[in-house]
């Protein structure tokens, strides 16, 4: 039996969240299109005949620009250390840029082997593009042991990447339970499912300034009550949370218990507050708090 753990790394919005809820056939991460939208490190198990793979979706590799982004940083960097695989994905749509350089820097130092996926190639058609692309990549990241073509919104080319990844990975006891399918709490995905949303629902400064925190979590047999606040930086902030007349905040409300009935399978009531709390990304014990960093920052 086959066990180990392999990181997702990447820049910022190359799919790694996607690929990870798509190899394990559950909603593991939250997805947006907005960079960031990853700060956790997320373990999403994987459990067949041939062992287990623990993959850890990583927050993507950035240049911070406040106190929340160096924490959101160091759990991406920190997630390299004692994986047994990195699986570095890169973006054709997007280009190498500078930001991939700066993952390349980070994955080169740590000299863990690594295997190369090249997402979103249902959005190509033109073969020798994307031939020119992969050389490129390959020179950019060391200990490349196998390069994979993959779409991770469709699926193509998933099942070859696992079973090589199967293939690389040491004989091993189950690192998890077979029925376990991640490492985080309900109170973890409820919260992060209610971030999604908003995600989701916003645009411009709102998405990164928005922390959620469940503040109640139970389930009386019936039905799971679910009490969050969500945490907004400025006051001219909430009023664009809560909508008119309230529209927005029971949007946002709605699309999320949908989700979340769906995951824990069974009735969810939700209940959501905005609360303001001034420039709470540069202040470390807030970061904490609204964040789920705690944890991993210790």
């Amino acid at each position: 039996m086959k066990s180990g753990t392999v990181a997702l790394v990447g820049k910022p919005n190359v799919g790694k969240s996607t690929l990870i809820n798509t190899i394990i056939g559950e909603k593991i991460a939250i997805v947006s299109d907005k960079p960031q939208t990853t700060r956790n490190r997320i373990g999403g198990i994987l459990t067949s005949d041939d062992g287990q793979i623990v993959f850890y979706d990583t927050p993507g590799i950035h240049k911070p620009l406040h106190r929340l982004g160096q924490y959101i940083l160091k759990v991406a960097t920190s997630s390299l250390v004692g994986s047994d695989l990195l699986l570095v994905i890169v973006d054709p749509t997007d280009g190498l840029r500078e930001s991939d350089r700066l993952v390349s820097n980070h994955v080169n130092q740590s000299h863990i082997p690594v295997f190369l996926a090249i997402n979103k190639i249902d959005e190509y058609e033109d073969k020798r593009l994307i031939e020119e692309f992969r050389q490129k990549a390959e020179q950019l990241f060391e200990n490349i042991s196998r390069t994979f073509f993959i779409s991770a919104i469709k699926a193509m080319g998933v099942d070859e990447l696992i079973s090589a990844i199967f293939d690389f990975l040491p004989e091993g006891e189950l690192l998890f339970p077979e029925d376990v399918i991640t490492d985080r709490s309900s109170r973890f995905m409820a919260s992060e499912v209610v971030r999604e949303k908003i995600l989701e629902n916003t645009r411009q400064e709102i998405p990164h300034s928005i922390g959620v925190v469940v503040q109640e979590f139970k389930d009386d047999g019936t039905i799971l009550k679910i009490r969050a606040d969500i945490i907004v930086e400025r006051s001219s902030q909430k009023p664009i949370i809560l909508g008119k007349a309230g529209s927005m905040i029971k949007k946002i409300g709605t699309d999320a218990r949908k989700d979340l009935e769906y995951i824990f399978d069974q009735k969810i009531f939700l209940d959501l507050f905005v609360k303001v709390r001034e420039k709470w990304r540069d202040k470390d014990s807030m970061i904490q708090e609204f964040t789920n960093l705690k944890d991993e920052l210790h």
